[in-house]
């Protein structure tokens, strides 16, 4: 088949594994999932390109590569309970739905939350769990969380976030260095015993946390 009568979600799939992912299933959940339903309409055009897209309230949809990279670090998530602080345009929770996992999401900003939500069911993930909260202090009623994917930036892991990670169980997020303004995707394991360990992957950008992440 041609490269232009293709998918062109199987095309945006194949460019990331060219870049680097190699985990099968996150490469089949981009090629599944469709991201044009989760950009506004005059960004619809540019929905597989490996790029972030505005999508209101001076947020973003993320990098796809940024996407399956975090999502990949998850792995693997059937049937695992994961925690998504930032739902954005959804199209986060629908590649972690799609991927098997019971996604619980919370967004701060009520806008978003409404335009995700139906994004989400336009494009079949129904059963994803939406909340509009303040990320920082997680979703307790719902913990503990066996992965936590935090897709906004603060200069610290919450530790409300940490305490509703699940022994045995993963964060990631990117954490900006104070002095330096960097941010980098920040890997925490957690212990069966409680213990984290933590480990620096990429550079990325991510827009700041809002709420009590400012305040702190």
């Amino acid at each position: 088949m041609k490269g232009e009568d293709q998918d062109p979600r199987t095309i945006l799939a194949s460019r990331l594994r060219e870049d680097g992912i190699r985990d099968a299933e996150v490469l089949r959940a981009i090629a599944t999932v469709r991201r044009d339903r989760f950009v506004p309409p005059e960004h619809v055009s540019d929905a597989y390109e490996d790029r972030p897209l505005p999508i209101g309230s001076e947020q973003t949809i993320s990098q796809p590569f940024v996407v399956a990279y975090m999502t990949e670090l998850l792995t693997p998530l059937r049937g695992k309970r994961v925690l998504e602080v930032g739902t954005g345009s959804g199209y986060q929770a629908a590649v972690l739905a799609e991927l098997g996992a019971e996604v619980f999401s919370i967004e701060i900003l009520p806008e978003l939350s409404t335009a995700a939500r139906a994004a989400l069911t336009r494009a079949g993930y129904e059963r994803v769990e939406l909340r509009v909260g303040d990320g920082y202090a997680g979703w307790s009623e719902k913990a503990p969380f066996d992965r936590i994917l935090v897709a906004a930036a603060a200069d610290a892991i919450p530790r409300p976030l940490v305490a509703q990670l699940a022994g045995g169980g993963r964060l990631v997020m990117p954490v900006e260095d104070a002095d330096t303004g960097e941010q980098w995707i920040r890997i925490l394991d957690k212990g069966s015993d409680g213990s984290t360990k933590e480990q620096r992957a990429i550079a990325v950008r991510f827009v700041p946390m809002t709420g009590e992440a400012e305040r702190r």
